[in-house]
């Protein structure tokens, strides 16, 4: 395994605030010509949750707990966060790196799946920003997807057995299980390939 100096979490960004919202899908959608007003549709979501999206707080606290894991570990890593659509940028992050003198940094994506929005954009955003950075920056090695990998699996069908078993006896014996998406269309679907494959 080669030697890292860093480790970098990367993901999609959201608004923290209703004056964000409109911004940051625009960040999104950009080159998509999405229309105004289907833009306004998508900000209502937003706005009925305090136009706030929970993803970069989130994001705080999950470096918080790489932190204290590395330094319980001993590893000695600094950890650096960037995102997609929203501050941090992925872009400004890696100027910082490379101005930090990072040469090599592991990325770990917050989206676990294989298909072109959550695994080749991410790759492809990346290389951007690296380009971006200029000749000085860190080569970065992306974290493969990780949606069948076991530590990903189990505490979630554990964190399941114990949501079902909590529910009184009457309900639970009733209860069904329903997985959803975040916006994966069919068209998505069939250009990531079967199963995602070659998605990294």
């Amino acid at each position: 395994m080669p030697a890292y100096d860093a480790f970098l979490l990367v993901s999609f960004g959201g608004p923290e605030a209703p004056g964000e919202v409109m911004p940051f899908l625009r960040s999104v959608t950009r080159g998509r010509a999405i229309p105004r007003e289907r833009l306004e549709q998508v900000a209502e979501h937003y706005y009925r949750l305090g136009g706030a999206s929970p993803i970069n707080q989130q994001c705080r606290d999950l470096i918080a707990l790489i932190e204290k894991d590395f330094a319980g570990g001993g590893i000695g890593l600094p950890v650096y966060w960037g995102n997609r659509n929203w501050d941090p940028y992925l872009a400004g992050t890696v100027r910082e790196m490379a101005g930090d003198g990072v040469r090599r940094a592991l990325a770990f994506v917050t989206s676990a799946y294989s298909s072109y929005s959550g695994c080749r954009q991410y790759l492809d955003d990346i290389e951007l920003a690296r380009s971006q950075a200029g000749p000085g920056a860190p080569v970065i090695d992306k974290i493969r997807p990780y949606f069948n990998h076991p530590g990903f699996i189990e505490p979630l069908a554990a964190n399941t057995r114990r949501a079902i078993e909590s529910l009184p006896p009457p309900v639970r014996d009733d209860a069904e299980l329903v997985f959803t998406a975040h916006s994966i269309p069919a068209a998505m679907a069939a250009a990531s390939g079967p199963g995602g494959r070659g998605a990294y």
